[in-house]
Parts: C-alpha cells; structure tokens; sequence
C-alpha cells in the first residue's frame, strides 16, 4: 500500500491524459489525492485516467479546456471548485508547440506555443489561487531541457518553458505569503509520445536511434520515463519540501552534466 501523503488533498494537473500528466495523477491518486484530470481533446483518455485514479478509492473528475482560451481556462477550474472545494497542488504540465526551426514559424505557432505555456500559467494561478490560498499548497510547473540545450525544433518552446522558469520564480515570490510554494521541474529526455514524435521528425534514425543515443549520453544510463518526473513532481507538492521554493529542479539522470 502506499503512503497516503496526500490523502484529503486535490491535485489539479494539465494535460494528465496522458504521459508526465497521467503519470503525476496517477502517483498522486496512490498517495491519497483526489484528482482533476485536464484534457483538451481526447476525453476518453482522460475518461481512463480517471477510472484508475478511483481504483486508488479516491475522487476523479476529468475537465475539458483549451488553455489558449482564458475563460475555458478559468471554467475549468471553477469546474475543479465545485466538484472538490479546494485546490491543494496545481501541476502546470501541458505544452503545445510546432517542432520547426525559428524562422520557419507561423504567427499561430507561436500564439499556440506561447498561449499554453505561459498565458495558460497565469490564467490558472489566478483562477486557482483562491482555492489554494492559507493552506500550504503547492503549485509545480514542468519545463524541459530545451531552456539548457539548443535542440532542433525547439526553439520556440524552450523560449517559451524559459518564460515558465522565470514567472514560476515571481510567483514564488508573490504567493509565500498566502502560504503557496512554487517550483519548477525541468525534465531531460523523457520516454513521451511528444518526445518521440519530435525524435521521429527531427533525428537521423528516429526515436530509436535517439534514445539509444540519449542512453549513452546519460550518467544513469537509461532514457527517462514519465513516472521519474512525477515522483519528483510529488516531493515537491510534499511537506518534506515546504522551504523549497522558486527553485528549477533538474531531474535528467545527469544527462546535462556532460
């Protein structure tokens, strides 16, 4: 049985339908947490999500929105309102982005890439803030490797997960005092479906041939999964982490050492 470090706690997670998302709700839901599962699109996966939280004998709702969209956004989270009466850990996990060199961007590229990772973060701290506020919460914004290195594709969203970086700082700044910590998780290659189509379209050999090349590039010796990232996501919404704040943790198996 797990330890019910979360238990009577809720988790609000975007884009947890499916791969660090999934993985951090379902860590989270064996710890005791009910679960607001975000999805844009594929609601039958974030129906599934949803089912295997309750298995954990904890509470689930899946909540629909377009994080471009700010009044989506905040319905959203009033959606998480009514069903739960609280907001203990607030995950900013989902990014969109086109996977192409700079200048070969069009301006909805990077309203989309732009919109969902750093509008969307603000729009959901304000909206979730008053759900959160006087009770030790936790909000936990994933960023990636792509702030650190120069990867192909990826300079839009690593600009854009930069920005994350830096605004998941100020809030830590701002919200201490309403008793909300804030940090930031930056992942290195991690085993995803949006890994592996960026590996696909952008590395010689594909995704096998980039992770095997990731393997040998990583101290650990091995390609991150997604349940590495939501395990330090989880110690980071823990008490255990209380005076760590404003902080951009590494968890990339020392990839980026070398």
């Amino acid at each position: 049985m797990a330890e019910q470090t979360f238990s009577g706690q809720t988790a609000l997670i975007t884009g947890s339908s499916r791969g660090i998302g999934r993985a951090t709700a379902l860590l989270l839901a064996a710890r005791g947490a009910d679960i607001a599962v975000h999805f844009r699109r594929d609601e039958a996966a974030a129906q599934a999500v949803c089912e295997a939280v309750r298995a954990n004998g904890v509470r689930a709702v899946a909540v629909r929105a377009d994080l471009r969209d700010q009044a989506a956004v905040a319905a959203a989270v009033d959606q998480v309102g009514a069903a739960f009466g609280r907001i203990d850990m607030l995950v900013a996990n989902a990014a969109s982005t086109a996977f192409k060199p700079l200048l070969e961007l069009q301006a909805h590229n990077i309203g989309m890439t732009l919109d969902t990772s750093v509008q969307a973060l603000l729009t959901l701290v304000r909206a979730a803030v008053p759900l959160m506020r006087d009770r030790a919460a936790s909000i936990v914004t994933v960023s990636g490797f792509d702030t650190l290195r120069a990867l192909p594709g990826h300079g839009l969203l690593g600009a854009a997960k930069a920005a994350v970086e830096t605004l998941t700082r100020y809030l830590a700044a701002e919200l201490a005092p309403l008793g909300i910590n804030a940090n930031c998780v930056v992942p290195g290659f991690v085993a995803t479906d949006s890994a592996r189509l960026w590996a696909d379209t952008h590395e010689p050999g594909g995704y096998a041939a980039a992770a095997e090349d990731w393997v040998r590039r990583t101290p650990a010796g091995r390609v991150g999964e997604a349940d590495d990232i939501a395990r330090v996501i989880a110690l980071l919404c823990s008490p255990d982490a209380r005076w760590i704040t404003g902080q951009a943790i590494v968890a990339d198996g020392g990839l980026t050492l070398r």
